[in-house]
């Protein structure tokens, strides 16, 4: 299991991920973005999951990072779709 945190343009975007998230029975939670990283609401969504990629529908990612070490490293983005 791996620590992502997926940030959003929106804190409607934010929330629907989390709600979907917590839906299928994946550990998430709502917080601030860290500082290190950046992102458009402010709000970003921590979750742990085996998998990167995860459907979800209605809602428009900015970015998802990965933790390792307590460093957060980009690894997927809306710009790279």
């Amino acid at each position: 299991m791996k620590n992502y945190i997926a940030t959003f343009f929106t804190h409607y975007d934010a929330l629907m991920f989390f709600g979907q998230l917590k839906e299928r029975g994946i550990e998430a939670k709502l917080m601030p973005v860290p500082r290190k990283v950046s992102a458009s609401c402010g709000t970003c969504c921590f979750y742990v999951s085996d998998d990167l990629h995860i459907e979800i529908s209605d809602c428009e990612i900015e970015a998802v990072y990965v933790e390792v070490s307590g460093v957060f490293s980009k690894v997927w983005s809306n710009e790279d779709s």
